[in-house]
């Protein structure tokens, strides 16, 4: 039988050891067995490691895109990702490719990564698309204004990939990221992270919106919902 106190000290337990952050308890045997856990955190109480933090994976991918990236992983970190030793010196020691899993694992893996969010709840966020002459002008201020061209790349006019790969691509965003995730970080990237090489801006509610529908307008296919 468990008493109240028994179940005080499990509770207790598993406070210490960080299982009441949303998700970073029970991770499936799947995590262990394919070692997701050696380069990425699953609970911010973990200190960081070498690849993207997948605490919040919830929050931030569209279920359809990480299943099919499980399948068949592209690069999105063209220069690894900042936490890896090697990053400074441009020779990071995780080169990839990132392990590929089968269907069944791809689902199980998503379904679990899905569920994974931090306690405060995201607000949905409904944006009309951009209209063609206001697309150009965020544009303007994402490569020209805001400087965010020099880390990350996005499309030329042409549609051809342009910018920096210091941090992650934003070619197929739109299909990746969620865009409620995408205005939350834009608006306070310490949300999830504590470190990190993403500036602070201060960005007023209009412009904070028309950057987040920008960065939501990358698809590989531009016709794709």
């Amino acid at each position: 039988m468990i008493t109240p106190k028994k179940t005080f000290l499990i509770g207790l337990f598993l406070l210490i050891a960080g299982g009441w952050y949303t998700g970073a308890g029970a991770s499936p045997a799947l995590v262990k067995e394919k070692q997701c856990n050696t380069c990425h955190r699953f609970s911010n109480s973990e200190a960081e490691k070498s690849a993207p933090d997948l605490f919040y994976a919830g929050n931030k991918f569209q279920k359809k895109w990480l299943e099919s990236f499980l399948k068949q992983p592209e690069t999105i970190r063209l220069a690894g990702h900042t936490h890896d030793p090697g990053f400074l010196k441009g020779v990071p020691e995780y080169a990839g490719p990132h392990p590929a899993l089968n269907s069944k694992e791809a689902q199980q893996m998503t379904n679990h990564l899905m569920s994974l969010k931090i306690p405060k709840e995201l607000p949905l966020l409904e944006l009309p698309v951009l209209s063609k002459g206001t697309r150009v002008r965020v544009k303007i201020l994402f490569e020209r204004d805001y400087s965010c061209i020099a880390c990350h790349q996005s499309y030329n006019l042409a549609r051809q990939p342009r910018g920096g790969v210091s941090g992650p691509s934003l070619i197929d965003a739109g299909r990746r990221l969620r865009p409620e995730w995408v205005y939350q970080w834009l608006k306070n990237p310490q949300q999830f992270i504590t470190q990190g090489k993403m500036p602070l801006y201060k960005f007023d509610e209009e412009t904070l919106r028309k950057m987040t529908q920008y960065i939501m307008s990358h698809k590989k296919d531009p016709k794709s919902k």
